[in-house]
């Protein structure tokens, strides 16, 4: 595909600048919390509570699916959200949408202390700036998901989807992960990555030598290009694996360390 047509609208971006005073932020994403995954949640729920860092960001997909606010009342989803205010009575904890949770609103913010943060978000933090960003939007070789991400983003789909009956709208995402499972077994490569070129262009024009994303479950650092670098964000699963990580952002830099008990 020429450049071109693969380079998106560069997109507006939020700018967050942490408090002189903090010491540590911890960047987490895509642990996709269900009721299916107990060991999981439970990890979870520990590092929010024992984490020394000042804050924890959440870079999208915290909930396997999110089919509108009003789910938060029902009990593995009230678990989450008192687990959310509790830590956030301590701490500041942010939140970004992801594929899978998309929907979350105004009402699960408030209710569960979360400052929304927009997808991207530029971070400033000891004398640097990051890209903050779920990953998605950036993976073009996708151009199913992509078509399908425009569809869902609208206001009018939205606004049509929520006024569905919680229990429909519950069954119509199990259908859609179904079908996106099936795919993914059919051919494991579909899940591409994002695009280093488009990248390294909104690094660029947010002025952040550093990116961190999740969605793409490869955790770990790259040169994109020279002077830009991507710090990419693990999933979580102490359910079915042994694979859960912390990336934590100090004035000594990044470093890679397991959720706090664990």
């Amino acid at each position: 595909m020429p450049e071109a047509a693969r380079s998106l609208a560069l997109p507006a971006f939020f700018e967050f600048n942490a408090p002189a005073h903090w010491r540590a932020v911890d960047f987490i994403s895509d642990l996709h919390l269900c009721e299916g995954m107990p060991a999981t949640f439970a990890a979870w729920e520990r590092h929010l509570r024992e984490t020394p860092a000042d804050a924890v960001f959440i870079l999208g997909d915290l909930f396997e699916v999110w089919v509108g606010d009003d789910a938060r009342h029902r009990p593995f989803e009230r678990r989450c959200v008192d687990a959310l205010a509790q830590a956030a009575s301590h701490r500041q904890l942010a939140f970004m949408v992801g594929n899978r949770d998309f929907l979350v609103g105004r009402s699960l913010l408030l209710e569960a202390g979360l400052m929304g943060l927009p997808d991207p978000t530029r971070f400033c933090a000891w004398g640097q700036n990051l890209l903050l960003t779920h990953g998605d939007a950036l993976c073009l070789d996708d151009a199913p998901y992509q078509a399908f991400r425009t569809e869902v983003r609208s206001a009018a789909w939205q606004q049509a989807f929520l006024a569905r009956p919680l229990a429909e709208r519950l069954a119509i995402a199990a259908q859609m992960r179904q079908a996106s499972a099936a795919r993914w077994q059919m051919d494991s490569s579909a899940a591409a990555d994002v695009d280093a070129a488009e990248a390294v262009r909104w690094m660029h024009a947010m002025g952040a030598a550093e990116m961190v994303h999740g969605h793409t479950h490869r955790p770990g650092s790259q040169v994109l290009a020279p002077g830009f670098k991507r710090h990419v964000l693990s999933d979580w699963d102490l359910d079915t694996a042994q694979r859960a990580e912390v990336l934590r952002l100090s004035r000594r830099g990044f470093e890679r360390l397991p959720p706090a008990g664990l």
